[in-house]
């Protein structure tokens, strides 16, 4: 940029406008000395860049003459400035000259070392193509040389069979003698001679350059011949270890000394130890778990049994013969107990892909894989000794496979329990139609093998189970539970069919009662006897559904049988309370003997049951007296008849308390009690004082009802209407009575007719 300003000031000064004080430029040099000193510059170019530059240039140029010679006492020094500029210019001037001709000069030396190499490269090319000429002639030459050199190739290989052509003659009868040898299973001789026949074909090859003569073509057949007669007999090494170790040691000796020969002719390898092993391996498959020795159906057992025996048999064989006869590293002994095993477990795979098992074969198929296989008669035996390394085999069935035979069994078994405890129930309901009472024990209690069998039938089943596993016994632990609650339901609908059959007078049974009876002593055995499907490992409370379903019978025979009472006892009550009540005790008689008749059956039945039944029957009798009371058929006309109603009621508490004590019912759970509360209500005689007669009533008996009462004081016939609010106040206002324990309910039970409009109050339960 300096060296621009430089010039443009240059410029700007010589210009007489500008600088007219400027002094003359030096003479121009003529346009001859120009052309030879500075190089001829291309024409026609436009560079608007230098013109751009110049532009500026120049404008700096005056800017900086304005601004030089602004004041007048600047002018005197104008021509300082010019004088310094010119020689600064032609400085300038001088130098780019010299860079110029420098330039010039190397492109001159450029140019002269090019044409220098262009003559080289036109030198190199010529003696380039002079080669090539002679190399053409040359292979001329030899290609006349060919038929020659083909020549002496055929002379070496006519010398050679010359040499070898008494011991080339020989070899087809030395293929000959060798396939005879291969058939009279002298391997060791037959494979020496197919060694010697390989050697002359080897030596034969090498000066023919790889010629194959026509002679050898049967020693490719021949060595497979032999490879597969080794191959026989090691598939039969079980067989020739008892009968001919000889032939089975030449054929593992023939399978070595191959692995370690390395002929020079491109051969495929043979591998005859592979094929040794193999066919060690399929042999053995094949005596063991051929086709012909997979098992029919309901065959599994006895060829379970059938490899019990063999498996170690054929393991001991392979250790004390086999072993022997084969070299160290081919490891017999394990060799045999894993091929025995892997062709034992794709058996067994093939077995659960075909048809679906039994339950009886997949029982023993558990058994045996999971017990008897690795127990101490078999794989786990002593005998065997650490060579059969049986501590690494795979199992013979897989977790899923465990898992399939476990659901199949519990499936198949569920199938099978649950037609056997059906045809147990159908057998049991046609006993209860029979002319003749059921059956009783020693101690003359109503019996049935039923519930023994139904026990028997799923004990038997989980019993069983434990032998295999801990999950299958679980399995049918759970499925015997649920046959169980379905059998009790499958009872309990029997019953209801039974009862109503009955009833209907569709079905008479003579002996009615006591069957009924006979069912809830066959639900206390199997009560009593539930506890033995429970086994150590099952947590407590997993019998409860069944406790649940013994519960539900228990209460369903129990109600059938109160029903059949109450069928009996229903006709006597309907005359209950009346005036020839009041005067004569023939009415409670009948009802007394008539129960104690029907009661008498209870003495068939095992405790704890007969006690529920008499609490039961007595409860029925007593509600039964209590509903008759409240029908509202007799009033009392007067006093007299209200103490007669009383001790008659009193009587009555005697009578009915008498007859269930000499039944075997404690007097302490009877329901008789209520009756002699009834009779100081009735007995009472100030009216008055019935609202505490009601209050202490109530305390007795909490679920006595404001119906209830009224029935009761519609039986006195004197109270009135104020009295009879009072009374029914007290009952509502009164203390809310003392909870006890084992109360059952009573009134509750004891329906009341529906009041009249004239007995009814704005507080009353018709209200």
């Amino acid at each position: 940029m300096n060296t621009v300003a430089q010039r443009s000031a240059h410029f700007a000064c010589s210009n007489p406008d500008l600088c007219p004080h400027s002094t003359p430029a030096p003479p121009a040099m003529d346009s001859a000395a120009r052309d030879k000193t500075q190089p001829a510059l291309p024409t026609g170019l436009e560079w608007p860049e230098q013109e751009r530059a110049e532009q500026l240039a120049r404008g700096a140029a005056l800017k900086w003459a304005s601004g030089i010679f602004y004041r007048p006492e600047q002018l005197a020094r104008l021509g300082q400035y010019r004088n310094r500029e010119v020689q600064r210019t032609c400085s300038l001037e001088a130098r780019i000259k010299s860079v110029v001709q420098s330039y010039l000069e190397g492109v001159k030396t450029g140019v002269w070392q090019l044409a220098q190499a262009l003559e080289a490269v036109q030198g190199a090319r010529e003696a380039l193509g002079q080669a090539r000429g002679l190399l053409r002639d040359m292979a001329e030459a030899a290609q006349t040389l060919e038929p020659l050199r083909e020549q002496v190739v055929e002379h070496k290989q006519l010398q050679a069979l010359s040499q070898l052509l008494p011991r080339l003659r020989a070899v087809p009868a030395a293929v000959a003698h060798t396939q005879t040898l291969i058939d009279a299973q002298r391997l060791l001789e037959a494979y020496v001679s197919l060694r010697e026949l390989e050697q002359l074909q080897e030596e034969t090859c090498v000066p023919l350059g790889g010629l194959e003569l026509p002679v050898f073509e049967g020693l490719g057949p021949l060595a497979e011949a032999l490879g597969q007669a080794v191959e026989a007999a090691a598939g039969a090494a079980g067989q020739l270890a008892r009968e001919n170790p000889a032939l089975l040691v030449a054929a593992v000796r023939v399978a070595e000394v191959d692995a370690g020969c390395i002929t020079s002719l491109e051969q495929a390898p043979r591998d005859w130890r592979q094929r040794c092993l193999r066919a060690l391996q399929q042999g053995l498959e094949r005596v063991h778990f051929g086709t012909s020795l997979q098992p029919g159906p309901g065959e599994l057992a006895k060829w379970l049994e059938a490899l019990r025996v063999a498996l170690p048999a054929e393991l001991a064989m392979a250790e004390a013969l086999v072993a022997p006869c084969c070299p160290p590293h081919y490891k017999v002994v394990q060799l045999w107990a894993h091929t025995l095993h892997g062709g034992l477990r794709r058996c067994l795979q093939q077995l659960l892909e075909g048809p679906e098992l039994e339950e009886a074969d997949t029982f023993t198929l558990l058994h045996w894989v999971l017990h008897v296989y690795q127990g101490p008669e078999m794989m786990g035996s002593l005998e065997l000794g650490p060579e059969a390394d049986v501590s690494d085999l795979e199992p013979l069935l897989t977790l899923e496979n465990i898992e399939q035979l476990e659901a199949t069994f519990v499936a198949k078994v569920q199938a099978k329990v649950a037609q056997w405890l059906q045809k147990a129930l159908d057998g049991e309901v046609v006993e209860w139609g029979r002319e003749q009472e059921p059956d009783t024990d020693l101690s003359g209690f109503y019996h049935s093998p039923l519930p023994a069998i139904v026990l028997q039938i799923l004990e038997e089943n989980i019993r069983v189970t434990r032998i295999v596993s801990v999950s299958l016994e679980q399995r049918v632990h759970g499925m015997a539970l649920s046959e169980l609650s379905a059998f009790l339901r499958s009872f309990t609908d029997a019953l209801i069919r039974f009862s109503r059959d009955h009833l209907r007078g569709e079905a008479v049974v003579p002996h009615y009662v006591p069957y009924l009876l006979a069912t809830l002593n066959h639900q206390l055995a199997l009560s009593s006897s539930v506890s033995v499907l429970q086994p150590k490992w099952v947590v407590p409370g997993v019998l409860a559904p069944v406790e649940a379903e013994l519960d539900k019978l228990q209460k369903r025979i129990c109600r059938l049988v109160l029903e059949a009472l109450l069928a009996e006892l229903q006709p006597l009550f309907a005359a209950l309370p009346s005036r020839r009540w009041l005067s004569s005790p023939e009415l409670l008689d009948d009802v007394c003997k008539r129960t104690a008749r029907f009661c008498q059956n209870f003495q068939h039945v095992r405790n704890p049951a007969v006690q529920l039944l008499l609490v039961e029957a007595e409860r029925t009798v007593v509600l039964q007296y209590l509903s008759a009371l409240m029908q509202g058929r007799l009033v009392c006309r007067g006093a007299d008849e209200r103490t007669q109603a009383a001790e008659r009621m009193q009587h009555d508490a005697a009578q009915l308390q008498e007859l269930f004590l000499g039944l075997g019912l404690e007097e302490s759970v009877q329901c008789v009690p209520v009756l002699l509360a009834l009779k100081e209500l009735l007995n009472l005689r100030d009216p008055t004082l019935l609202g505490l007669e009601v209050a202490g009533l109530r305390q007795q008996f909490p679920d006595v009802s404001e119906d209830h009462v009224s029935a009761l004081l519609d039986l006195r016939g004197d109270v009135s209407r104020e009295q009879r609010l009072a009374a029914l106040s007290s009952l509502r206002a009164g203390p809310q009575p003392s909870p006890q324990a084992g109360r059952r309910a009573l009134f509750s039970l004891v329906p009341t007719p529906a009041p009249s409009l004239a007995s009814c109050f704005p507080s009353g339960s018709c209200a």
